[in-house]
């Protein structure tokens, strides 16, 4: 079944209606008839059965037959924090990300971060991720959407982002790999985790040191040097596999559950 977006306030309404870029596309792309079944989702967690009751030029009046909850979300809530990256990666990384099931998505800028764009620019860029998130969240049949977080500085990041039951850095110069085992013997419950990727430069070691002293870990992700883009892909699979919902997580002794 179809999977559209709906505003969530639309539901408390008499008259249900699916608006804007969707409705459109209902029209006059897929030319859905009245009493056809749709799916329906508001970005916060439920999925609606739904059939369509009308159509307009501006809108799709629906009656909602009933909701669910798909169990497609992560029980993990993963939250990246990405410095900036130049032009278009950025826009992927949303996308993989949004796909990948993490919760929320904070880019920041660092000391070696190329592009340094003005708030015309950032906000025109938020609006932009925010739209790739929607429709992301579409196609892979997510319900919940990837919270797009405002741009902020470095420091911000270590330290108003403060309750997470592990916070980790991915640097290419660290020699230690990431061990499920240790992490999961030495913190009781890993339900909200922090993971934090540099610019194309990487990070310098005065920030690495800044992030230790926030509470910070930081781990190698493998003998090569990733892409800063394909780094931030990699450790959030990793996460979703080790702790979310990608595959058998461990126990306090290390074996697979």
């Amino acid at each position: 079944m179809r999977l559209f977006f709906i505003e969530e306030s639309e539901l408390s309404g008499p008259n249900p209606a699916v608006r804007g870029v969707d409705a459109r596309h209902i029209i006059n792309v897929l030319r859905l008839k009245p009493g056809e079944r749709i799916g329906l989702f508001d970005g916060t967690g439920k999925r609606y059965d739904a059939r369509i009751a009308s159509l307009s030029s501006a809108k799709v009046e629906v009656s909602l037959l009933g909701s669910s909850d798909p169990g497609v979300e992560s029980p993990l809530e993963l939250v990246v924090a990405q410095s900036f990256l130049k032009e278009g990666k950025m826009d992927d990384l949303v996308r993989k990300l949004t796909e990948l099931g993490i919760s929320r998505w904070i880019p920041f800028i660092s000391e070696r971060s190329v592009p340094r764009p003005d708030d015309e620019r950032v906000r025109a860029r938020t609006k932009r991720w925010e739209k790739i998130a929607k429709e992301a969240a579409k196609q892979c049949k997510r319900v919940k959407i990837t919270g797009i977080g405002k741009t902020v500085s470095f420091e911000e990041v270590i330290t108003s982002e403060k309750d997470f039951d592990l916070k980790i850095v991915f640097w290419e110069n660290e020699k230690n790999l990431l061990d499920p085992k240790i992490l999961v013997a030495e913190h009781d419950d890993l339900k909200k985790i922090l993971v934090m990727f540099g610019p194309e430069g990487g990070f310098s070691v005065n920030e690495i040191e800044k992030a230790k002293e926030s509470g910070f870990i930081t781990v190698s992700i493998g003998p090569r040097i990733l892409k800063a883009e394909t780094a931030a892909i990699c450790a959030s699979a990793l996460m979703q596999f080790l702790f979310g919902d990608m595959g058998k997580n461990l126990d306090k002794d290390g074996w697979l559950k």
